[in-house]
């Protein structure tokens, strides 16, 4: 960068991540993403905002934190790189720092490195062991291969008199695929003297040439050349993901273009435009929502019922379950029908002989029949105008749905939603009135000659239980469901597949019906629901015994649990059809308590029976009646009629409820798509033909071949070298210069093939030859495509 904004200091300074964006301009200035629109052209107060926002997150003693800085500087002296400055490894906590401030800063390095587009440069003081670098190590944790890892030597104007670090810097000593690079940075002293960034860098010149172990390889050193490495494995990188880039570029141009090619020719106040939209816009609103109500819809909702597939469960499951649920109680209807029979003979009845009762009349009154039936028959209006509400509720929100298309348009998509579901409303009005109209029809003439109704005759010889024989042992309903109430001792909450008939409970390890494992009777079972627990998704119900005995097992009940309220009602219909009623003990307790208020002679209780008996019969036609016409007459007076309103009337009603300006005036959402869609695609265009450009004129460089970094596994496995015994690997030949006190002093080898390991260059290219076995480095390493020998390694 040339410039000096990086804050500087003892101990730990760099506290949290600082993301670096360096971007090629023609003007030089910084921006930070925490002060977008300020530009900062003075690089003090670049320094200065980058310790301000790190204190006010971090606070003032030398906490840390993983939440990163970005900055970005603009430059004509910058190559276009990111790069990120990490906090050093801290070993004892000082300060606010938490006693696992070392696990802290490895888990937030790694967070970064672990990243396969991220290039590692692992820095080291050159008068450190090297072998017991911490950044060494890391980047060997996320990148075995070495491909991603480039060393940086520091400090090398520090060492102590006598000691280089050559051999490591040629890449002989403790090597890396990518080798090292040396950098002389400024010093403690440099900077409080304010020594410039172009100066430092001449200086660190001047080091390399004057330096005669470094003289040989200082075109290979120094910042610039960093800088340059840098760049080209970005460029390399680049180069290998082209490929696959163009090809994400090109299908991302594809899926646009047919809505951009729309909005090339858009027009915002054409008026021949607006009325095209909005017979358009009516016309797939039509089309829409018939194909929701008859099922043909291109969008099928996979998580729940919705349109006409839910009005069908309406017609033939949640209605039927109505009207089986309103089923008259046992002993209110014998009740009803004893009070009826003594009301109708009133005064006339028999006085008693030697019972302790009166009697009625010798015979049965029809009366009393008709009087109970239209009484039942009566109760039907409240599952018929629940359906019909239940049908007015989801027709409402499938035109909901169906105007989400609308949305480009807000006033035309409020404006179509209130007309329909007004109108909705409207045919709800007539069709309750047509279904009380049914009902009355059925009040007004109890036809006894109807041909499925048993007579008096057959009435009293009929059982006044359910009969099943007709049903036989039919099933009924299969699926999934949970058996809720097994303790976790054996064995826990399991789901089985479940088979009801018209006689048994039945179910299975799974949906292949081999497996028994139970066969549940259903005399005697009563159904009740269970309250939802807090910490369950499942919605359950409970089967029960009226004579208190087990369920299954040593259960009293047996709870079942599904994942939806609309499947627990689907089971309670189907065990309705099976005789397993609703839990009305509640009532039946009231009902005993006035139980007590009458009782029947033998006589009556005959007559009882044989008007309980045509009720049932009578009943059983009404409602085989009902559960054909309610459905019918809902949809041919609501859904179609809808339909037939949408379909001709809808557009006249929207030109006359308000200007067609208005309707169709755009949102600010859609414009801002239609915008941001056309920058798009002219950015995809322009992204494309910068890679046709890239991909002829760039070059790359090969990946160096591997090299024998064992030495980083044996030193996770030594323990550190103590100060006073630099630790060094064996070579061939003795050190020729004495050992540094602080780490390893790279020795300089005998002239000749075998000094050291194969050197291995960093970046091929013509570079002048040097003594001792660096003649390799002198032009490009002679690696065929396909290598088949070992890599190189260190002589024992």
């Amino acid at each position: 960068v040339s410039r000096d904004f990086l804050p500087r200091g003892s101990g730990i300074v760099t506290r949290r991540p600082l993301v670096l964006q360096l971007i090629t301009a023609k003007t030089e200035y910084a921006e930070f993403l925490h002060c977008k629109g300020r530009k900062f052209t003075d690089f003090d107060e670049v320094r200065q905002e980058i310790e301000v926002e790190t204190d006010r997150v971090t606070g003032m003693n030398k906490g840390i934190s993983s939440v990163p800085i970005n900055l970005r500087i603009y430059s004509p002296h910058v190559l276009s790189l990111t790069l990120i400055d990490l906090p050093g490894i801290t070993k004892v906590p000082v300060g606010d720092q938490p006693p696992d401030i070392e696990q802290q800063i490895r888990d937030m390095i790694m967070q970064f490195i672990s990243r396969e587009n991220c290039l590692i440069l692992a820095v080291t003081p050159a008068n450190t062991d090297l072998a017991n670098s911490d950044a060494l190590k890391l980047a060997k944790e996320v990148d075995p291969q070495g491909l991603r890892t480039i060393g940086v030597i520091t400090k090398l104007d520090l060492m102590d008199e006598g000691t280089d670090a050559r051999e490591i810097l040629e890449n002989k000593l403790l090597p890396l695929r990518r080798g090292y690079i040396g950098v002389v940075n400024r010093s403690q002293k440099d900077i409080d003297g304010k020594k410039d960034i172009k100066a430092a860098l001449l200086a660190e010149r001047k080091f390399f040439l004057s330096h005669s172990a470094y003289r040989h390889m200082a075109d290979r050193m120094g910042t610039p050349y960093l800088q340059k490495v840098l760049n080209q494995q970005l460029t390399n990188h680049i180069r290998d993901t082209l490929p696959a880039f163009r090809s994400k570029l090109q299908g991302q141009l594809l899926s646009i273009e047919h809505e951009v090619e729309v909005y090339k020719n858009f027009r915002p106040e054409d008026p021949t435009r607006k009325t095209k939209a909005l017979l358009q816009m009516v016309q797939q609103f039509s089309v829409d929502f018939e194909k929701r109500i008859e099922g043909s819809g291109d969008q099928v909702d996979t998580l729940e019922l919705s349109g006409g597939a839910k009005i069908n469960r309406i017609f033939h499951e949640r209605f039927p379950f109505e009207l089986v649920k309103m089923e008259f109680n046992e002993k209110e209807l014998r009740r009803e029908i004893s009070y009826a029979i003594k009301n109708i003979h009133g005064i006339r009845q028999v006085p008693p002989r030697s019972q302790a009762h009166p009697q009625t009349g010798l015979f049965t009154p029809d009366m009393a029949f008709e009087a109970i039936v239209k009484k039942q028959i009566v109760k039907l209006k409240g599952p018929c105008l629940k359906s019909v509400d239940l049908v007015m509720q989801e027709l409402i929100n499938t035109v909901k749905k169906c105007t989400k298309k609308l949305a480009t348009y807000p006033r035309l998509c409020e404006e179509t939603e209130r007309i329909v579901a007004g109108y909705i409303r409207e045919r709800e009005e007539k069709t309750k009135d047509q279904v009380l109209l049914l009902i009355d029809i059925q009040v007004s003439y109890i036809n006894t000659n109807h041909e499925d109704f048993i007579g008096f005759a057959n009435a009293q010889q009929r059982s006044s239980q359910v009969n099943k024989s007709a049903v036989g042992n039919q099933v009924i309903r299969k699926g999934w469901l949970t058996i809720n109430n097994i303790g976790i001792m054996k064995g826990g909450s399991k789901e089985y597949w479940f088979v009801l008939t018209a006689e048994s409970l039945s179910w299975y390890k799974d949906d292949e019906e081999k497996e028994k494992k139970y066969m549940l009777p259903l005399d005697n079972l009563k159904v009740r629901d269970v309250e939802k627990s807090f910490m369950s998704s499942k919605h359950i119900f409970a089967l029960f015994n009226t004579e208190q005995r087990n369920v299954y097992k040593d259960y009293r009940f047996l709870e079942l649990a599904c994942d939806s309220q609309e499947e627990v009602d689907s089971w309670k219909a189907s065990l309705l059809r099976a005789g397993v009623y609703p839990d009305k003990s509640a009532t039946e307790n009231e009902e005993n308590g006035q139980a007590d208020n009458f009782s029947m002679d033998p006589q009556l209780e005959r007559q009882v029976e044989t008007i309980r008996n045509l009720v049932d019969s009578y009943m059983s036609i009404i409602n085989k009646c009902i559960r054909d016409l309610i459905p019918k007459t809902i949809m041919h007076l609501m859904i179609n009629n809808v339909k037939e309103f949408i379909n001709a009337e809808l557009l006249a009603h929207l030109y006359s409820s308000e200007d067609q300006n208005t309707l169709m005036e755009e949102s600010a959402e859609q414009a801002q798509r239609r915008d941001e869609m056309l920058r798009m695609y002219q950015a995809l265009k322009e992204a494309l033909a910068i890679i046709g450009d890239i991909s002829t004129s760039t070059v790359s460089t090969p990946a160096p071949p591997p090299v024998d970094d064992s030495w980083l596994q044996q030193a996770r496995r030594s323990p550190p070298p103590s100060p006073s015994t630099p630790r060094r690997p064996t070579l061939n030949n003795p050190p020729t210069r004495p050992l540094s006190g602080r780490g390893p002093a790279p020795a300089i080898p005998s002239p000749g093939p075998q000094s050291g390991a194969p050197p291995v260059p960093f970046r091929p290219g013509p570079l002048p030859p040097f003594p001792g076995g660096g003649e390799a480095l002198g032009g490009p390493p002679q690696v065929p495509s396909r290598p088949t020998r070992a890599p190189p390694s260190i002589p024992r």
